[in-house]
Parts: structure tokens; sequence; C-alpha cells
């Protein structure tokens, strides 16, 4: 390989002659060799809508020449386009605050514009990284505003996805709606539920996750830019503020300000531990129903075979013909993995300390990897999953009838005590809870099919009335 030497304020160091970013990158990758995790798409996304607003900005202050920051700007266009991303070569856990991730964009832009205008790679004297790319700005404002950034940029896939799977949720609520089946609580027999009512429930559930992701994602939308170092603005200012949030709204599309207060976006991670939170919550609801996915189809002859879920792959190297719900148990581990992303987030957000939180790479890396992994997880789920599942009416009615859960309608007939003494003598002896009660002259016939119709245990009131 050909190297080019390049020299920084510690001295000098080889970079691959090919290469766009230049020595500080070069020894944040011989530094931190931990993972081979590299930075998020979203987040070199973010990171470079960065400095392109904020290369016009200055443009537009008059403190960058404007052939400069034309450069800078195509420079960002090409990456934003899909070019230029292999050379985002920071390993995820690096130096704190994000500096390394920040100088690595800093010099790739710096080198292509510079090429751009007729240069060469590696010298800086016609773009430089620090005073051009990164004018008017500090890694501890570049840092979490592009993780804010890039969270907002994943927001509406990951709301996309949470509607695409309540909607599938909600249509086999519908078709599952005259479905009776025994309901269950602490795993054991309850009163009557239908097909259809245990998945509105689901359906639910998603929705209102997703509408607390939505509500969460509005403290993302401060962006402490122009805070520079500590959140006095050295050196950027209120009308290059105005400009570079001004640049992001027209680049992004998004609805973002400026920080109300630059010193608590800089100090804190608190925005970005709501919203992962709110993502804790939605992975957690999603688990759930997975997780009842799997033991409604359990079976097919041996378990409660309510439910069949589709077939995706061969379940078994050893048993012929068994299938396995491979779908909703890599949606579980996903979940599983969302809920640490979040409690390494917690940790790291309240290991910030004064002016400045050194952990944001591992907070930006966990809060990025959680968003996507849930996204995909439960588009799956759908298309996989809920979209191609069937119900076993049969099935559901034949475990309904063996219950003895349906006795609990009689209670405000004839109290709880001999409620409960009738379903002790219909599991004793296997008889019909109906039978018994006949035999006992406890109600009439006519009331007491009333009184004990499945039908009217799965609505509001005291069935019989």
């Amino acid at each position: 390989m050909n190297y080019r030497t390049e020299r920084d304020p510690l001295g000098e160091r080889q970079v691959p002659a090919d290469a766009l970013y230049g020595i500080q990158t070069q020894r944040a990758v011989d530094n931190f060799p931990i993972s081979g995790l590299r930075a998020h798409h979203d987040l070199v996304t973010a990171t470079v809508q960065v400095k392109k607003a904020a290369a016009r900005a200055n443009a537009a202050l008059g403190r960058l020449a404007a052939d400069t920051a034309r450069a800078i700007v195509t420079a960002a266009d090409e990456v934003l386009a899909g070019a230029w991303r292999d050379q985002f070569v920071v390993d995820v856990y690096q130096a704190g605050a994000g500096t390394s991730h920040n100088m690595n964009a800093n010099e790739v832009l710096a080198n292509r514009a510079a090429e751009i205008l007729g240069g060469p790679r590696g010298t800086y004297h016609v773009v430089h990284p620090n005073d051009h790319v990164n004018m008017g700005q500090s890694t501890n404002d570049v840092f979490p505003a592009a993780t804010r950034l890039a969270l907002l940029l994943g927001l509406e896939p990951l709301l996309g996805a949470a509607a695409r799977l309540a909607g599938s949720l909600g249509r086999k609520a519908s078709a599952f709606d005259g479905i009776l089946k025994v309901g269950r609580t602490h795993l054991q027999d309850a009163v009557p539920i239908t097909l259809g009512q245990e998945f509105s429930g689901f359906r639910a559930s998603v929705e209102a996750g997703a509408t607390g992701v939505a509500a969460s994602a509005d403290g993302l939308r401060e962006l402490n830019l122009g805070a520079t170092a500590v959140g006095t603005g050295l050196n950027a200012g209120d009308e290059y503020v105005r400009l570079v949030i001004e640049n992001l709204r027209e680049q992004t599309g998004l609805d973002v300000r400026p920080a109300a207060n630059l010193f608590r976006v800089t100090q804190s991670m608190g925005d970005v531990l709501a919203y992962s939170g709110a993502v804790r919550r939605l992975a957690v609801e999603i688990g759930k129903i997975a997780s009842d996915l799997r033991l409604l189809g359990m079976g097919p002859r041996a378990g409660l075979g309510e439910i069949q879920l589709p077939a995706v792959q061969p379940g078994s190297s050893i048993m012929p013909g068994k299938v396995n719900p491979s779908v909703p148990e890599m949606v579980n581990q996903v979940c599983y993995q969302v809920i640490g992303c979040d409690t390494t987030i917690a940790i790291s957000a309240e290991a910030g300390q004064l002016e400045l939180n050194v952990m944001m790479p591992v907070i930006a890396w966990n809060a990025l990897h959680a968003s996507t992994i849930l996204r995909q997880a439960m588009r799956s789920l759908a298309e996989r999953t809920v979209d191609g599942l069937t119900a076993d009416p049969a099935r559901c009615r034949e475990l309904l009838e063996r219950s003895t859960a349906v006795a609990t309608a009689l209670s405000p007939y004839i109290g709880y005590a001999a409620t409960a003494e009738i379903a002790k003598e219909s599991v004793r002896t296997g008889r019909p809870i109906r039978d018994l009660v006949l035999e006992r002259g406890l109600i009439d016939r006519e009331r007491l099919d009333r009184i004990l119709s499945p039908e009217e245990m799965t609505r509001p009131g005291v069935p019989g009335q």
C-alpha cells in the first residue's frame, strides 16, 4: 500500500495515500481497534448535513470564502448521495465526546473539497479540516446535534413500521372477532374472550408505544449548534445559529430549532435518554406480543394451538417436519437487545460531568442501533408472521368448553363461595358446570343458558340480565 505523511500537533503519521481521511482519523483507527463497528449510516448523514449547513452559514456571514464553501458543500452532497461512505472508519468505541468521528468527517470533506478545487489530498493548505470545515463548531455541539438529527431521520421509518404492524394486527382483530376462546390470566383459564378482542389489545399496545416514541422525539428537535465548546457560543454567534438551523431545516425537512438553553443541551443527554426510554417501551410491547403469538401457536398437537403461524423455515436439524415460530423468536431477541441498549444509554447519560457528556459515542450508537433493529423486527413480524397467521376456531371452542372459568358468570346470582364450590367439583369430577347447577336446582335451565353463554361473557355487563 502507498502512503502519504501528514502532520498534526502530536507529530507525523503515515496515512494511506488514497484515503480521504487524514492523520487524526488514522490515529483513532490505530488507537481504537475495538469492535469493527463503524458509525451508524444515519449518524454519518446527520454529521455531514451539519457540516454542509455550517459551510453555507459561514459563507453567508463572510467568514468562509465562497469557493471554499461551495467545494465543502459539493463534497458533502457527494457523501449524502452515497459516495465515500467507506471513508468513515472510526470504531464506535472511541475517545469521549466523538472527537474522532467529528474529525473523520472534517478530514473527508476537507480532502474531497481540496480535490474539487484542484488541490492534493493531505496537505490542507487549500481546505483545512479545522479552520474551514469545522469553522464555528466544536465536537461538543456537532456530535450531540448530529445524534439528535440522526434519530429524527430514523423516526418516520420507525413509526411507519409500527403502523404497519398495528394495521396487520388490527386486520386480524376484525377477522377473528367472532371466534370465542378461553381467556388466560396467570397462565390459567379465565373468562371467555374472542380472539379478535385479544388481537385488538395487541394492536392498541403497538399504537400506544408508537405514540410515546413520537411524543418523546420532540425534545430531540432542540439543537445546540452554536454552543461550541461549553455552551457560551465562542467563535459562533447568534446570527450563525440562526443561519445554520435554517439551513438544516431546508436541507433535511426536519422541524429542528435552536436549543432554548445551550448549556443544558451541551451538558445533558436527557432528551436522547427519554427517546430511548420510549423506544424501550415500544420494544417491551412488541416483545410481549411476540411471546404471546408463540404461546397461542404452540403445538401443533400438544399445546394450545389456537392459531397457526406461517412456516418460514425448517425448525430442526434432527426432527423432520418440525416448524418453529422463528420470526417471533427473532423479535424477542431484538427486544431484549433494545432493552440492553437503553440500559447502556441510561448509565452513560448519568455519567455526564459538568459541561459535557463524554460518553456520547456509545449513547449515539445504542440509540440508533436500537431504533434500527426494532424497526426491522416490526416489519418482519408483520410481513412474515401476522399477515399470514390463521386461527383454529374449533380448537378455540374445544378449550373454552373444557374450562371451568365460565362459572364466574354465576357469581352475581349464587355468590362467590357457591360458585367456587361448583367450579372445584367440575374440576374434580370432569362434569360440566351447567349440569352441576341444574342438579342443585340453583337456576332454571332457560336463564342458565343465557348466563353461561360465552358470547354474553365477552360483552360488558352481567350475563343473563
